[in-house]
């Protein structure tokens, strides 16, 4: 199943331009709140209406502006998972999957009982939405999508309704759904860990457009934009110069980078990623080798991120940040060391 879309939808503060394909994978949109990735989610269902462009799905014309084509939600047949689930109050589980069945009557027994077991919902299956718990709606509400045979579908930010002990396991199960789904999936996010678990490509949304799209371990081995080195978790980014084919200067940290790959010439950030960096002696000497101090440590739960500043010269000291495992970190005994940036971790930003 295939998902095309090419769309603009303009408001006073805000313009939707976004150009998206996709065919039988789990595609991401990843983006910070507010850049359009409900919205577009609202034009594919028909909730919302796009001022100009084309939308397919399996290759049949759902909107067309020139054409005015404009199929309606209930006629496009993609399962639209929203944040708040949408479920009917007054059915219970069993009636709210049962509710949009297209097959006889007499088929929607088996199909609704099969639906519940297949996603563990027999102990609730007659109690009602405000009676179970948000893990169980979701997953109602999701075999209550896949049983009306959809040719798309879309999860809007799936798990941000859910507590933290919950969205991993609810999580595994969505994983194991789309798996088995045959058809395109478009999945909203703007977490980075959840979509690199889940998707199989991701288009990086800013500002009402999709800035970059690929495989996701390209994406994140080598973003292309700015939004994209931030969305993907880069927590390092300077304003960079080329200074030859394989030296960029961060002008943000005053320090010359070799990198591995050609330095393109547009190149316009570097970045850096917290994990990337390594720890060095005090008197090492080579390329990328810069000696630092340690400005403040911050302890998470099983690393520790260290906030360190260097400087090339005494009119110039910069901040970056470093994370390591603890038991790496409570061997170091000195407040000064340097820190080595690989030259294939140098990440070059058009």
């Amino acid at each position: 199943m295939s998902l095309y879309v090419d769309i603009e939808k303009t408001f006073p503060d805000f313009k939707l331009a976004v150009q998206l394909e996709s065919e039988n994978d789990v595609i991401a949109l990843l983006g910070g709140s507010g850049c359009g990735k409900s919205l577009t989610l609202k034009c594919i269902a028909g909730i919302e209406k796009p001022d100009r462009g084309q939308i397919k799905i399996n290759g049949e014309t759902v909107f067309d502006s020139e054409m005015k084509i404009n199929i309606p939600p209930q006629k496009r047949n993609v399962g639209y998972l929203f944040q708040n689930y949408a479920l009917f109050p007054t059915m219970t589980v069993w009636n709210n999957i049962a509710c949009v069945i297209k097959q006889p009557k007499s088929q929607r027994k088996s199909i609704v009982d099969d639906m519940i077991e297949k996603f563990q919902l027999g102990a609730v299956k007659n109690l009602y939405p405000l009676q179970i718990s948000g893990g169980q709606q979701q997953r109602t509400a999701l075999a209550r999508i896949l049983v009306s045979e959809p040719e798309i579908l879309m999860l809007d930010e799936p798990f941000s309704a859910l507590d933290t002990n919950l969205r991993w396991s609810v999580e595994q199960e969505i994983a194991e759904v789309l798996a088995e789904f045959k058809g395109t999936t478009v999945f909203v996010s703007h977490n980075r860990d959840e979509v690199y678990r889940i998707c199989d490509r991701i288009a990086i949304m800013n500002n009402g457009r999709i800035e970059s799209t690929g495989i996701k371990g390209d994406v994140f081995d080598s973003p292309k934009t700015l939004a994209a080195a931030s969305m993907t978790g880069c927590k390092n980014i300077s304003k960079a110069e080329k200074r030859g084919d394989y030296l960029v200067y961060a002008s943000d940290w005053g320090i010359e980078l070799t990198t591995a790959q050609s330095v393109p010439d547009n190149v316009e950030f570097v970045g850096v990623r917290a994990h990337h960096l390594m720890h060095v002696d005090a008197t090492a000497q080579g390329d990328n080798i810069f000696p630092c101090s340690i400005k403040k440590v911050i302890e998470e739960p099983f690393e520790s991120v260290y906030i360190f500043t260097f400087s090339k010269n005494d009119d110039f000291i910069s901040t970056l940040q470093f994370s390591a495992p603890k038991e790496v970190c409570k061997e170091w005994d000195s407040k000064e060391f340097s820190l080595f940036i690989p030259p294939e971790k140098v990440m070059c930003i058009e």
